[in-house]
């Protein structure tokens, strides 16, 4: 018979396989020979019959030419930033895609001149945050830190910010508050104490010297027992301007999270600046969001960082469809009854059962995540499978993230859209076969 490896094809003999042929025009001949080598490796190994290289290739084509794989989150996580953070909703992804091509991003098509970048998106924000006053109370960067960095450069350069040594955060991967402002040139003025700060505190380091007062909120912690902060309310009323980083992105209070901060209620109290992420609760794209005073914002717009800071059409395209278009998938998720969620998970477990998988529906709690409301627990439902399934799911195609509790690999259904249920329920299925 001879050394079977002998027949496994040429590569110049698999990408002239018609279907081959197809998957190089759609993504890229670079791509395509990869997978084509991968199949033929597996046969040299001995895993994969030298016969069955072409359709091993063509079963591993990816969907798309990028590196980054679909993921069903089952984690429960409403907010995942290893995942990517707020899922985008479909008439949001359909904006992406429509934007992919030249548009009337910076051009007004009624006069042919040049016209003020986003001014869509702008106007969207504006209309969904009246306490802004219009597109001039209204400015996007590239995500929340950048949002605080513009403040900083533009605002203090060279002065204090005052801040509160309560609200010193660090945030993911070692990523510090202070290290932010400080690297834009300006001097952090702490006052009060971890878990105490009083308004006499802030009115005794405000001098001549001093840029802004900044108000952060704690989003990833808690400090409980006996403590004190001051209210946006009261920094108002000391004559220096307030910005207020809000973090999460909420521009009105919400029923599900009593105790996190809103872009209205800010603005309302009478800060002057308010900064928040627009991937997280907001559920749209990652991008930062200023909304306040318009002489304040018209300085930030003018500095040269500004520019370094912007965002492309992509992101504008997906935040105005976001503000303007139906519920984001986040919103979604933090309004789902329990209930509904427990029934799914019920069908779910079911349809898995009569395949022979050891599934149940159990009672779950997911969470906020994306460091906001780190106390709020919501009620949830999940399918309980055996622990060896969360690894196996993560190497599917989708890949499903899980989390695995007491020994059991559980897939919670409030940050898995109802539509997914089904795939949900393939993608279990394939890893017994």
């Amino acid at each position: 018979m001879g050394d079977a490896r002998r027949r496994i094809p040429r590569t110049d003999l698999l990408l002239a396989d018609p279907r081959l042929a197809k998957a190089a025009d759609d993504l890229g001949r670079g791509v395509v020979k990869a997978v084509v080598a991968a199949a033929q490796e597996r046969a040299r190994s001995g895993e994969l019959a030298p016969e069955g290289v072409a359709d091993e290739a063509v079963a591993s084509l990816p969907s798309s030419a990028s590196s980054l794989r679909e993921v069903v989150n089952a984690t429960g996580i409403v907010v995942h930033t290893n995942l990517g953070r707020a899922p985008l909703s479909a008439a949001a992804v359909r904006a992406v895609a429509e934007a992919g091509g030249s548009t009337d991003v910076e051009f007004d098509l009624a006069d042919g001149r040049r016209a003020r970048r986003g001014r869509g998106t702008l106007a969207a924000l504006a209309e969904a945050l009246p306490e802004a006053g219009g597109p001039d109370g209204v400015h996007v960067v590239n995500n929340n830190a950048a949002a605080l960095l513009l403040c900083a450069l533009t605002l203090a350069p060279g002065k204090e910010i005052v801040i509160s040594r309560g609200e010193l955060v660090e945030i993911g991967d070692s990523f510090r508050i202070p290290d932010l402002v400080t690297s834009a040139g300006a001097r952090l003025r702490e006052v009060g104490t971890t878990n105490r700060t009083h308004l006499a505190d802030y009115a005794d380091a405000i001098g001549p010297d001093t840029g802004f007062v900044l108000k952060v909120h704690p989003s990833n912690y808690v400090v409980s027992g006996f403590t004190s902060a001051v209210p946006i309310a009261d920094l108002a009323r000391l004559g220096v301007a307030v910005v207020a980083d809000i973090g999460s992105g909420l521009l009105r209070p919400h029923p599900a999270l009593p105790g996190e901060p809103d872009a209205a209620s800010a603005l309302a109290a009478g800060a002057d600046l308010v900064t928040a992420s627009g991937d997280k609760l907001l559920g749209g794209p990652q991008a930062g969001l200023l909304f306040g005073d318009h002489g304040l914002l018209h300085r930030l717009r003018r500095h040269p960082a500004a520019r370094a800071l912007r965002v492309d059409k992509l992101t504008l395209a997906a935040l105005e469809a976001t503000v303007r278009g139906p519920a984001p998938p986040v919103r979604a998720f933090l309004d789902t009854d329990p209930g509904t969620l427990r029934s799914r998970a019920e069908r779910v477990a079911e349809a898995l059962s009569r395949r022979g998988v050891d599934a149940v529906a159990v009672p779950s709690i997911a969470a906020v995540g994306g460091g906001g409301a780190p106390e709020v627990e919501l009620p949830s439902a999940a399918v309980s499978l055996p622990e060896d399934y969360a690894v196996l799911l993560r190497h599917g195609r989708p890949a499903v993230v899980g989390r695995v509790e007491r020994g059991r690999c559980l897939l919670d259904l409030r940050t898995v859209v109802a539509a997914s249920d089904d795939r949900l329920v393939e993608a279990v299925a394939r890893c017994t076969s």
